[in-house]
């Protein structure tokens, strides 16, 4: 197709979750409500962990990082998306709608790769216990979350490359409610192969590789977890890698439904319900699944509270 007969588009519409009328402030209250939790739990995290030099560990450290990522990830989508349900008509800049993209990339695939660090972690806490200070040293949690944030931004920067270079001239309708990958290249009118093809193979690596590593992790916790004779010591392990687990399997099992699929076979609806898990759900749960039910920060808590009632 030509795309000199056709006018370049300058702005997209997002759709938004749901077009009918009744629906529209009851999500608002229910996402503003997911939103400020999400900012109190993750920011919570963050000053606490910097805070007490008792939560001054690897875990911890991976921890605050994990809530950076989700409180940027969630920032970056959530606002905008709030607008939707309380305006007419939600209009986003191409310039305003790539930056989005290029973010929302970023934050999602550090996600992926920050849950394997933090698995890591778990690995070595449990199989190594004796050599955890010498093995999780600052150097190397330092490194893991420097690599981290490399394979993001790298990631995100090949994927916003390639969407530069399509032309977008057919409706300016994004049936979604934030500038996600294959709601944009619907859009296009010229060739997406290799955009598509792009999509499916970084989003592999950047969900099966963390995938993998996490899952061999666990094989061998699980492995010395058995080994362990004592009730209560299973019990705490058991505990501290539940938790993990079931943060890994609702965001890598809502992503992967997204984006391990061709386009032509993705249903757009419950590709927008596999997004709100991954984009509000999961960064509104991690600091509460990992944090606040741990007893090394609710000690934490507990002593900068009666600190300041001191004061």
């Amino acid at each position: 197709m030509d795309p000199e007969n056709h006018s370049s588009v300058t702005e997209f519409i997002l759709a938004g979750l749901t077009q009918q009328p009744q629906l529209q402030l009851p999500l608002f209250f229910l996402f503003l409500g997911i939103y400020v939790i999400t900012v109190l739990g993750n920011l919570g995290m963050i000053t606490l962990t910097g805070l007490s030099s008792h939560l001054h560990t690897p875990m911890y450290y991976f921890l605050s990082n994990l809530s950076f990522i989700d409180l940027c990830h969630s920032t970056v989508i959530t606002p905008k998306m709030l607008v939707n349900f309380v305006t007419e008509k939600n209009i986003i800049s191409y310039p305003e709608c790539m930056t989005q993209l290029y973010f929302f990339l970023i934050f999602a695939i550090a996600e992926c790769h920050m849950l394997a660090a933090m698995a890591y972690d778990r690995y070595v806490a449990i199989c190594n216990p004796l050599l955890y200070n010498v093995i999780m040293s600052y150097h190397i949690c330092f490194l893991l979350t420097v690599g981290v944030y490399t394979m993001a931004i790298t990631g995100s920067t090949i994927h916003i490359g390639f969407m530069l270079r399509i032309l977008f001239c057919k409706t300016n309708v994004v049936n979604h409610y934030f500038c996600d990958l294959f709601p944009l290249l619907e859009l296009s009118c010229s060739s997406t192969y290799i955009n598509e093809l792009l999509v499916l193979v970084l989003s592999a690596f950047n969900i099966l590789t963390p995938a993998l590593a996490i899952l061999a992790s666990y094989i061998f916790i699980l492995s010395s977890i058995l080994q362990i004779h004592s009730s209560e010591g299973r019990s705490k392990a058991f505990s501290t890698c539940s938790s993990h687990i079931s943060a890994v399997a609702v965001f890598f099992g809502s992503a992967a439904f997204m984006h391990l699929q061709p386009s032509s076979v993705s249903s757009l609806i419950q590709g927008k319900v596999s997004s709100v898990f991954y984009t509000c759900i999961v960064p509104m749960l991690n600091p509460l699944i990992y944090s606040l039910r741990n007893k090394d920060v609710k000690y934490a808590l507990k002593k900068i509270l009666d600190s300041a009632k001191c004061i």
